[in-house]
């Protein structure tokens, strides 16, 4: 009984630790990085792609496969819930206080692609790219900004959570519009009735879990065979989950978004890591140097071009001020966060190129490379920046 209440603590505390999964997906990207590139590569690679003796789905017929189109539709359904409730009761449900991450988001998005765009005009192939540069990874962001340490305005962690979730539901938007090929129309009749139930579920107010986590299931594997990448079903399961309050202060989707937090940070996020970050650097010999680069260029100058100069032109502008009490150093570290891609970049990668594994590898050289050297010089202007404003 100890032990058991042991072993909860430690998780609780493990949960609360904002630096902890951003540490546990740097560690699985650098095991990654490393088998790829050992003796032991064969075997890593073939333990993800290999086909399964026996799978309940058919489609799904590899581990790696399982992750990125089962587990990280959980990570979207994450995703999905953090966005709603972000717009109905939280930093986005004021348009006041929305409007700069908004345009901070969408800045963050657009510049990111025209540098991608602009590095790889030589090569129509692989313009089908320009997404992968626009996306953050929060978990990691939020991970780097905590390792920082104290003296930094609370105002700065906000905005780039609230900055973060906006990039999270424009880059739903890419995969679901510029991602999705193939459509089959019986399969998406029956995910559009689906999730009209899960609606109507919502509507005549049931508020226990089993009938939405059903109806998801249900939805995800009905959008996995209809042509839209499986993933937006997570989210759009998790938009009909209900939010309104009951006199204990609790709601359907805060107790789905606390049950699954964790689960997501330190198990799915490590996972897709374990899979994906993996890149044989010998194997990248001869390649084109014009889609990492233009990855890399875009995740390190372009994030902080589109975020820095939009928030100091709104401000100029008097669109919409600063964040509380932050310094100009402040909010030039916390944009280079924003240009750790990881997670969103390596799965949009995979979308972007899915009948070119060599490809998809010299995406992923950009990608560390950006989001590396994005962590490290914006670790460093927050270090140097942990004092109150004048």
């Amino acid at each position: 009984m100890a032990q058991s209440h042991g072993i909860k603590g430690f998780w609780q505390r493990l949960s609360h630790n904002e630096a902890a999964p951003g540490l546990v997906l740097m560690a699985c990207a650098a095991i990654a990085l490393i088998l790829a590139n050992s003796p032991l590569a064969a075997g890593w690679h073939g333990l993800f792609h290999h086909e399964l003796g026996w799978t309940p789905v058919a489609k799904l017929n590899t581990a790696h496969l399982w992750i990125n189109d089962a587990l990280m539709a959980v990570f979207f359904f994450v995703v999905g819930l953090e966005i709603k409730r972000e717009v109905l009761a939280g930093e986005l449900s004021d348009a006041r206080r929305r409007r700069l991450p908004v345009i901070a988001a969408l800045a963050g998005m657009a510049v990111p692609a025209m540098v991608y765009l602009a590095v790889t005009a030589g090569d129509p192939a692989l313009h089908r790219g320009w997404a992968i540069p626009s996306a953050t990874d929060i978990a990691f962001a939020i991970g780097v900004l905590a390792l920082a340490g104290k003296g930094l305005p609370p105002s700065l962690r906000l905005f780039l959570l609230t900055v973060a979730i906006v990039d999270d539901l424009g880059a739903v938007m890419v995969i679901a519009f510029f991602y999705t090929s193939g459509l089959k129309l019986a399969w998406l009749g029956a995910s559009a009735l689906i999730l009209g139930v899960l609606a109507l579920v919502n509507r005549m107010g049931v508020r226990a879990l089993t009938p939405y986590i059903i109806g998801a299931i249900a939805l995800w594997y009905a959008v996995l065979h209809s042509g839209v990448h499986a993933t937006i079903a997570g989210v759009l399961a998790a938009l009909t989950v209900p939010l309104a309050l009951n006199r204990q202060h609790d709601s359907p989707l805060l107790r789905l978004e606390h049950a699954l937090v964790a689960p997501n940070g330190f198990i799915i996020v490590p996972l897709f890591g374990l899979a994906n970050a993996g890149v044989e650097l010998g194997a990248m010999a001869g390649g084109s140097a014009a889609l990492p680069l233009g990855i890399a260029l875009g995740l390190l100058v372009g994030k902080q071009v589109g975020i820095l100069g939009s928030i100091l032109l709104a401000e100029k502008l008097g669109i919409a001020p600063r964040p509380e009490q932050t310094t100009l150093r402040q909010l030039w570290g916390l944009s280079l966060l924003c240009g750790i891609g990881f997670t969103m970049s390596l799965f949009i990668a995979g979308l972007a190129f899915p009948a070119s594994p060599l490809l998809v590898e010299e995406a992923k050289l950009g990608i560390l490379a950006g989001s590396i050297l994005s962590a490290i010089f914006g670790m460093i202007l927050l270090r140097g920046g942990r004092t109150a404003p004048e």
